[in-house]
């Protein structure tokens, strides 16, 4: 079969096409024929800042069929119509004919959903998943409206809402019916605000207008009387950094992270959690095959949508021009 490599360079990536065997699944592994390969900000971040990622597959995206099974795997057939996240830290990624994807986060794609829309969902769903439920402690939707499930009055913050990560921890905030979701995004305002529920006090700020406005405006949308003490920052560079550190409970606050670190001189008193995804082929496994079943779920019903996206043709031979395009801050898939 052919698999793209991802390579490093003082700029652009490159991309190299080479052939190699199709891989056999393990016992909880399904292998997946590729029909569409999402790409994540991470796919040319990670060969960018670790030795040990240049070269390879860093594609984890997978949306295609099912075309075998390992001994264990019972919920997936030959033939199914699946999406996946891919171990990152394995081999067989997604720039390929043919992918493997662990039976704990693989999920079957409802018929109405096409399989360029559901390349955009494992990743960044499951993060979003992981940050708001597994890290800050919300109370996941089938919890309803239990008297021991309590909801934070002061809402959730969201930082990136038009960001993969974060318009999808938007959707999940709003079928646990958290809210408010106060929301900060740029040139997606549109979007964020799309996903947002006015009439329960959700709102999207504009950051372009500068941190001490953004400050003002979170506040001014927290509850009377409350404080905010949840936070996902999507973005997680030293603009929202500063932004998070000042509108949190500086006693109980606590924040979700997608970088691997936080600036030392911030967040003192703050709980800091970084999402992590890759733990969901790891300590948070079972977490992972509970909402990859949820995802379908909510895909299915369609109170989970997948995320806008932009189409990069060519198979393989696109790779390189979709990471170049994604490191200028375009949607593409």
């Amino acid at each position: 079969m052919k698999e793209a490599l991802v390579f490093r360079k003082n700029g652009p990536m490159e991309v190299k096409i080479h052939s190699v065997p199709i891989p056999k699944p393990g016992p909880d592994e399904a292998l997946i024929k590729v029909v569409v390969s999402g790409t994540n900000p991470k796919d040319w971040k990670f060969p960018d800042w670790m030795d040990a990622f240049d070269g390879k597959n860093t594609g984890d995206d997978i949306a295609g069929y099912v075309h075998e099974v390992g001994k264990n795997v019972s919920v997936f057939r030959v033939g199914d119509r699946v999406a996946a996240f891919h171990d990152y830290m394995t081999p067989h990624g997604s720039f390929a004919e043919y992918a493997i994807g662990n039976v704990h986060a693989t999920f079957h794609i409802p018929p109405h959903i096409s399989f360029e829309e559901a390349a955009t969902v494992p990743l960044a769903a499951l993060t979003a998943s992981i940050a708001l439920f597994a890290r800050l402690g919300l109370p996941e939707p089938w919890l309803g409206n239990k008297s021991w499930a309590t909801k934070p009055a002061g809402g959730v913050l969201v930082y990136g809402a038009a960001t993969a990560v974060g318009s999808f921890a938007i959707k999940l905030l709003q079928k646990a019916d958290i809210h408010p979701i106060i929301g900060v995004a740029g040139r997606g305002m549109d979007y964020a605000r799309s996903l947002m529920n006015s009439e329960k006090g959700d709102v999207v700020i504009d950051y372009r207008d500068g941190e001490s406005a953004i400050v003002q405006r979170i506040q001014d949308a927290i509850p009377a009387g409350e404080s905010l003490q949840y936070a996902l920052d999507a973005v997680s560079e030293a603009s929202s950094f500063q932004v998070v550190e000042k509108v949190l409970d500086q006693t109980s606050g606590a924040v979700s992270l997608v970088t691997p670190e936080a600036p030392k001189h911030l967040f003192s008193t703050i709980r800091v959690e970084f999402s992590n995804v890759g733990s969901s082929h790891g300590e948070d496994k079972d977490f992972a095959y509970v909402w990859s079943r949820m995802i379908s779920r909510g895909l299915s019903e369609g109170w989970l949508k997948p995320h806008p996206h932009e189409v990069t043709p060519g198979g393989l031979e696109g790779v390189e021009t979709a990471l170049n395009n994604l490191r200028l801050g375009r949607l593409v898939l």
